[in-house]
């Protein structure tokens, strides 16, 4: 009988699937514990080993509690949504929803490219998922709920008094008795105040509008990252170094009418709830970071050209400042160049330069600009404004520091207290609209640096704030501010509300409809509003998003249905939001979803979420710290706030793995450049040249023999192929260059060996590839360990890992790489020793003849190997440590082996320790020995203390330093009852030859040593 890991786990897969072993009950008498894996994007692409790391890891955690008596939920689905889905229809003329389904259920594309299929690559792994509740966030039947989420939202407003979302009833009903000036609720800027008689004399649309400025949805005109290569709007975490991540098209700011989210309601509660949840400092901190809460004060400045106008139409310049202390300091202001003031205040001398200015700022992120600490950058607007105490003329500039969504796109610049000021002044020294730096500490140098520190500060220069501290100066200014109706105390969040609108097609549609341009809910009983047919995913020729191709896409308000776009009226059909929500929008809420996968009528029911309440151990990347972990806290302390969901935070303890990385190869190729112009295009038809890794590195170096070599081997092959071309003219019009290439790892064997007929194969301009190898006669290529990518073609795929050594030694060697929530780089040459261990362990139970399992009585020994495998797997487990658990073991089974253990009472609690690691082959061994059933719901041996403590020690026994003999002897023994066994051994009494030792050195448990 031998180990056959794919005959044994393809038995086993069947088995789970048809007994439904890793079914979750909503109803059981045991403990219920959920454990979430972040839902993975269902890319052609498929798994790579790097995917399944924190699935492996969630799978051990899972079937570790099943063993130990928990009802465990342990879910899985597809964030299947997306963009890229979208751009890959563009590109090939496949609809989003055909390739999806392929990339997730396997099959053959359009393009005729086989896809293995998201579900057959992770069944083949192995993983205890429910699958009887997966989800497909692109499927109807969960969509559905999203947009009834997102009706919720609309028809809320965040009340400041009860801290929470209330029904927006209940704010109409202030308004009709009260009027909105006692209302103290989270609200767009600037409000008009109104009574209630003035409510009640409002028409039907003007009420719509205002209520638009208290609900939790809105739509207003908002400063967002427009890509015209994708034709969207795009969320920061999708752009890198100002150009989109998917495509690298250029990205830029712009204006546009969007629905957003008001997150911002939710900063304090989302700042405090990190106190109650089991994260990393790290992605705490990320999150605090985000928020950014600043305890501080707003102060207007009066804009100075418009001091002719009346009162009523005098324009102020809002700033937030964290430090009101140093407002005698303010030397210039600094608006965001997307500030609304900015086209109005700039002087037409000013005009040219603020509107150049304006361009090129528009295609930086504002992740970079506020990364970017180094580059100073600015134009003087020509306007000023005016100090609110001293009255004297502040000059106003645009700075890409300055970010239009955070505060209020403007700041009181004080250098003396601040770096990024003093940088930005000392920069612009000189210039027109550019003052001296004043300085407002007493007894402090900034002529070479600004003094940023609150500590020791004595305000000067100042006023009524002069010899007052920090604390005392910014009480004082606050209030003489308030006095003057020019600022007031104010706590600001970094935090933005969140754009929700996406210019795309592959995206949940919007429940919206719009009767004379204000938007309307379609009523929940009939969702969900299916996302239409369109014949092209592209904008459509005037602009409008993909969904204006749509031919059925407008609402019948009297039959409820969706119908023909040209039968709009205006009157009973209107026109349907055109917009999608973002890929966050199913993401935000799914782990409610699968405590109640199969609810027709609601998405979840309340015994459901009371039962489940949320998710245990939630397993992801760090990657989605302020995007996804962010957007669900906030909707689940929504649903919280209006009774739907049972608990205020989603998940209680976050793990984050770190990432695999991959082994890339490079094969260094020598390129020419020519200095004349007689050849022009000859390098590019002659044959390429490799060198191998050794000579790279001379050649590199400057080795001129090499490099003569090289040289000449490519002058042969030039005028073979083009005689007419003079050798000696043409080597003075050269000049090498070598350029590292990614080459496949599948080409390359363990001893970084290339397969030179293979690589000439696997691209055709490589077809007459010539080689210059090493002493060997190899080509060796070069490592760097990168991330794993398609792109660098350093993938190695779970699926040939498991077609060769089996998915239980993946399993394992992945967890024996390091620690779960480090980087760590896969060698796939280390795969081979963990499927060794696999065999080995096998030989404890079975031979080439069958069970060699006996019923004999376990040794001490015996027993203290197993039970030192249980505590230690028990408790890596626990600290999610899983790569000791290997090491553990691969200790055990070599113990075991060299005890020549074969005890069933040995063998099988083992089997029931090593099943949450390598489920297959323990379930296989535990049939073996006669069990029914599966052994993922067998209770967890028990660590029993007593066999690892030991009663006997073996001491080495010692001659002057020099041990010559062991014996083993009690623990309990005197120094004296040593002593006497020792000098009676017959070994002792031939080392000593009749002599009597000097001394008798004994430490009890450790060392004996004769002296002398």
């Amino acid at each position: 009988m031998k180990y056959n890991p794919n005959e044994i786990e393809a038995k086993w897969q069947k088995y789970w699937l048809d007994n439904a072993t890793f079914k979750a009950e909503n109803n059981s008498t045991k403990p219920k514990y959920y454990v979430l894996d972040m839902f993975p994007y269902p890319s052609g692409a498929g798994l790579h080993v790097g995917h399944p790391l924190g699935y492996i890891a969630s799978d051990v955690y899972s079937r570790y509690k099943r063993h130990q008596g928990f009802n465990v939920l342990h879910p899985m689905g597809y964030d299947s949504f997306g963009l890229p889905a979208e751009q890959y229809a563009i590109q090939t003329g496949q609809r989003p929803e055909d390739t999806t389904s392929v990339n997730i259920d396997g099959g053959t594309d359009k393009e005729g490219n086989k896809i293995a299929g998201y579900r057959k690559q992770l069944d083949k792994i192995g993983f205890s998922f429910d699958w009887s509740r997966e989800v497909r966030t692109s499927n109807p039947d969960y969509y559905k709920h999203t947009q009834w989420i997102f009706i919720q939202l609309f028809n809320s407003w965040y009340n400041k008094n009860s801290d929470k979302a209330e029904d927006i009833s209940t704010l109409i009903s202030i308004f009709l008795t009260e009027g909105n000036v006692s209302v103290n609720a989270v609200c767009d800027e600037n409000i008009d105040a109104f009574s209630a008689n003035e409510w009640n004399a409002f028409a039907k649309e003007q009420q719509e509008r205002i209520l638009l400025q208290y609900r939790l949805t809105y739509l207003a005109e908002t400063e967002v990252n427009w890509c015209p290569g994708l034709g969207t709007v795009l969320a920061n975490d999708e752009i890198v170094n100002g150009v989109s991540e998917r495509g690298g098209f250029t990205v830029v700011r712009k204006k546009m009418t969007q629905w957003s989210m008001r997150i911002s309601a939710y900063a304090e509660r989302l700042l405090q709830g990190l106190n109650a949840i089991d994260w990393s400092e790290s992605i705490k901190e990320s999150q605090r970071n985000w928020i950014g809460k600043s305890v501080g004060a707003t102060v207007s400045f009066k804009v100075e050209s418009q001091k002719s106008k009346v009162e009523s139409e005098q324009q102020y310049i809002d700033v937030f400042t964290t430090r009101p202390d140093t407002i005698f300091g303010v030397t210039f202001m600094t608006l965001a160049p997307e500030h609304e003031l900015v086209s109005q205040i700039t002087t037409a001398e000013q005009k040219a330069a603020v509107k150049a200015y304006i361009e090129k700022t528009s295609k930086r992120s504002e992740r970079e600009r506020m990364a970017d600490v180094k580059t100073i950058s600015g134009v003087f607007t020509g306007a000023f404004a005016e100090h609110p105490f001293t009255k004297e003329p502040i000059p106003v500039w645009i700075g890409d520091y300055v970010l239009a969504g955070y505060g209020t796109g403007a700041v009181m610049a004080v250098p003396c207290g601040d770096e990024r000021d003093y940088a930005f002044a000392n920069f612009f020294k000189g210039q027109k609209g550019m003052q001296e730096i004043k300085n407002i500490f007493a007894n402090v140098d900034i002529s070479e640096v600004a003094y940023g520190s609150k500590d020791n500060v004595i305000i000067a220069n100042s006023d009524f704030l002069n010899g007052l501290n920090y604390k005392e100066a910014t009480k004082k200014a606050i209030e003489e501010l308030e006095k003057l109706n020019q600022g007031k105390g104010k706590i600001n969040y970094r935090l933005r509300d969140a754009v929700f609108s996406r210019q795309r097609y592959w995206g949940e549609p919007f429940p919206v409809y719009y009767v004379n341009g204000l938007p309307q809910m379609i009523d929940a009983q009939h969702l969900p509003i299916i996302l239409p047919e369109v014949e092209k995913y592209l904008p459509t020729e005037d602009g409008l998003p993909p969904l204006g191709n749509a031919l059925v896409w407008a609402w019948n308000t009297e039959t409820n249905q969706v119908v023909n776009t040209d039968l709009v009226d205006n009157k009973t059909i209107h026109p349907l939001e055109l917009n999608t929500m973002p890929g966050w929008a199913g993401s935000s809420w799914y782990w409610m979803r699968y405590m109640d996968a199969h609810n027709e009528n609601e998405f979840g029911s309340k015994d459901a979420l009371a039962y489940w309440e949320s998710v245990d151990l939630y397993i992801g990347g760090s990657e989605h710290a302020t995007g996804h972990l962010l957007y669900s806290r906030f909707w689940n302390k929504f649903l919280k706030d209006k009774g739907f969901a049972p608990t205020e935070e989603p998940f209680k303890k976050l793990i984050n793995q770190g990432m695999i990385l991959g082994m890339s190869a490079f094969i260094y190729r020598c390129s020419w450049a020519m200095t004349g112009t007689s050849h022009d295009g000859v390098n590019e038809q002659a044959a390429s040249i490799f060198v191998t890794k050794s000579k790279y590195d001379k050649i590199v170096k400057g080795n001129e023999e090499e490099i003569e070599k090289v040289k000449n081997i490519y002058l042969y092959t030039l005028t073979a192929k083009f005689p007419d071309v003079e050798l000696i003219s043409l080597g003075g019009q050269l000049s090498m260059q070598l350029n590292p290439i990614h080459v496949d790892v599948s080409l390359v064997n363990s001893s970084d060996e290339l397969d030179e007929e293979k690589f000439k194969k696997s691209r055709e301009h490589y077809a007459n590839a010539i080689f210059i190898k090493d002493e060997n006669e190899k080509i060796i290529v070069g490592r760097e360990i990168e991330k794993m990518s398609k792109s660098k073609y350093n993938v190695v795929t779970p699926d040939d890992i498991c077609d060769e050594y089996g998915a239980d030694t993946l399993r394992l060697y992945e967890m024996f790489l390091g620690p779960l929530e480090q980087a760590k780089p896969w060698n796939t040459a280390g795969i081979s020793g963990v499927f060794g261990f696999l065999k080995k362990l096998c030989r404890l139970y079975f031979d080439d003849n069958g069970l060699i399992v006996t019923n004999e009585k376990p040794t001490k020994d015996n027993l203290k190997s197993l039970h030192k495998t249980i505590k230690k797997v028990a408790e890596d487990i626990e600290s999610f440590s899983f790569n000791t658990s290997v090491s553990q073991f691969m200790i055990c089974v070599n113990e075991l082996s060299t005890q020549n253990c074969h005890s069933r009472a040995i063998l099988e609690p083992l089997a029931i320790v090593i099943s949450p690691y390598a489920p297959h082959i323990a379930e296989e061994l535990w049939s073996l020995l006669g069990n029914t059933g599966s052994i993922a719901t067998v209770a967890f041996p028990v660590f029993e203390a007593k066999y690892l403590v030991e009663s006997e020690k073996e001491y080495p026994v010692s001659f002057n330093g020099k041990m010559r003999f062991t014996m083993v002897l009690p623990l309990d023994l005197t120094k004296e009852q040593i002593e006497e066994i020792v000098m009676k051994d017959g070994r002792t009494i031939k080392q000593l030859e009749g002599r009597t030792p000097n001394k008798v050195i004994i430490v009890p448990g450790k060392i004996i040593n004769l002296v002398g």
